[in-house]
């Protein structure tokens, strides 16, 4: 895009060209967030291993940020968890 004076400018986004990650997600987009079936993803929420939807109304939605969390307290194979903090077995 150019000036009227001939010199070129780059032109900023509108807030309507902003691309936003949902904070809430579906059901369905929560399971597939997580990388498990809906199935799978109903049993986990009913035994505790991902959180409980909030509502919107009548609607259930995850939030996205206690998905991460709960994914990331899951165990890891080979081990209770990702790398051991070295700091957890300082004592002070």
């Amino acid at each position: 895009m150019t000036a009227d004076n001939g010199t070129k400018h780059q032109r900023r986004p509108s807030n309507s060209m902003l691309i936003l990650a949902p904070l809430g997600l579906s059901r369905v987009i929560a399971s597939e967030f997580v990388g498990v079936g809906v199935t799978k993803f109903d049993l986990m929420v009913e035994d505790g291993r991902m959180p409980k939807p909030r509502r919107i109304d009548g609607r259930k939605v995850w939030d996205r940020q206690q998905l991460e969390e709960a994914f990331k307290a899951l165990p890891v194979e080979g081990g209770d968890r990702e790398t051991p903090n070295p700091w957890d077995s300082v004592s002070g």
